[in-house]
């Protein structure tokens, strides 16, 4: 007889929700979740068009047979890897957006 292990669900809730309480403990309980959000959807959105500028002029052909249909979802697969950059702390520039609004908040109480 076998028994199952199960172990903790994993979703995008759970981690959004982990995200938003490591968020308030880095400052201070307040909750910035939103702009925390806003700076990492402008760096994913500069990221993304870094990636298409870098990739426009590569070759469709090879493994994966090229054609219109590559050429069309590569546009997908560069806006992937834009969002999972920026979510995994990118290169920076959701950073200095997030602390700029910061200030400018600070700056208008």
């Amino acid at each position: 007889m076998s028994t199952l292990v199960s172990s903790p669900a994993i979703n995008s809730y759970a981690i959004e929700q982990a995200r938003t309480d490591r968020l308030r403990s880095d400052t201070g309980g307040r909750a910035t979740g939103g702009a925390r959000k806003a700076a990492e959807d402008f760096e994913a959105f500069f990221l993304t068009q870094f990636f298409e500028f870098m990739s426009k002029d590569l070759k469709t052909d090879g493994p994966m047979g090229g054609g219109q249909a590559e050429a069309t979802w590569r546009s997908f697969l560069n806006d992937q890897y834009g969002r999972e950059m920026a979510k995994s702390r990118g290169i920076g520039i959701a950073d200095m957006v997030y602390d700029q609004m910061l200030k400018m908040q600070e700056a208008q109480s």
